[in-house]
């Protein structure tokens, strides 16, 4: 297992200007109507708004700390190109951030990423490689890794799945903003899996604080899933950064009930969230089933404005 570390030599956004430096505080919200009555009112249910980055996503944060840190190290310079497989919010951040400082990106993208998304990425003005939609992001990746090895001086590839600036950028910023913002009264902890860096980031933060904070992930429970972005990791390219010995506990997400949730959050809380906020809050739920009392933490990563047009979501309700 691998020793929780106490503090990062360099804070993960340092170096960041301009819009950049905007990533990072976003709002933690209490959820006031839909959780009850189905958890106890001595239980709270909090949710990370990290639609709330400028690039609209919890990608900025990893996706910054990747670029940044690559500049450090020398490897990416003026001039060079960005190379990475997303399936979709990791691009937009990078495009975000490479407008902002100069880079150009290449991403790797699965045919099959909504229409919202595609436009975004070329308003940043990125190149998009598309890779086969029934491969999902792994089919990305191998896609990225050809190319890196066809093109090795065209490209740097920051590898958002194996690179460890990823989970350090939650474990030096979402961590300590989670602690801060709940005065340290956090029990519980609950995180969905793409890369894994949100959760091994935010886990080892939390756990450096207070070792007895249970913090669970949560991945789809099938490998046949529409929960866009996330990895069943017993049938997935397991991400180099992912650790499942660090979860103390692991969940599988059902995607109708996360579709139903996310559909929910607009209408009883007035939250617009993503699928993946759905399969994280239907976690958060769970996980406040069995308690009497506790503060339970999860993450949207994203907004549902990127997924108005996906019918298998919202159906005509959009």
């Amino acid at each position: 297992m691998t020793a929780t570390p106490t503090a990062l030599p360099v804070h993960p956004f340092e170096g960041a200007d301009g819009v950049l430096k905007q990533i990072g505080d976003t709002p933690l919200v209490r959820l006031r109507r839909l959780p009850y009555p189905q958890i106890s009112e001595g239980v709270q249910i909090w949710a990370k708004l990290e639609g709330c980055n400028p690039g609209g996503s919890v990608k900025d944060r990893p996706a910054l700390s990747m670029v940044l840190d690559a500049v450090r190290r020398g490897v990416l310079e003026p001039g060079m190109r960005i190379l990475d497989a997303s399936s979709g919010n990791t691009g937009i951040a990078y495009a975000m951030i490479g407008a902002a400082m100069g880079f150009d990106l290449t991403l790797c993208l699965p045919k099959n990423a909504n229409a919202e998304r595609r436009a975004i990425l070329r308003a940043y003005g990125a190149e998009i490689v598309d890779t086969s939609p029934l491969e999902g992001s792994d089919g990305a990746i191998r896609k990225a890794r050809e190319l890196h090895a066809a093109h090795p001086g065209k490209y740097v590839y920051l590898d958002q799945y194996g690179n460890d600036a990823n989970w350090q950028a939650h474990f030096g910023s979402t961590g300590p903003e989670i602690w801060e913002q709940t005065g340290g009264r956090v029990t519980h902890f609950a995180t969905t899996l793409g890369t894994s860096g949100t959760f091994m980031g935010v886990t080892r933060y939390l756990k450096s604080r207070n070792p007895a904070i249970h913090c669970a992930a949560v991945q789809p429970d099938s490998p046949f899933h529409g929960l866009e972005g996330l990895k069943h990791m017993e049938t997935a390219i397991v991400p180099p950064i992912w650790r499942a010995d660090e979860a103390d506990e692991h969940l599988g997400a059902p995607t109708e009930i996360a579709f139903e949730l996310v559909r929910r959050a607009a209408k009883e809380e007035g939250l617009l969230i993503g699928p993946s906020g759905g399969g994280a809050l239907w976690a958060a739920m769970e996980l406040g089933k069995r308690l009497d009392e506790g503060v339970i933490v999860t993450v949207f990563p994203d907004g549902g404005e990127r997924y108005l047009s996906e019918p298998h979501i919202w159906g005509d309700r959009a």
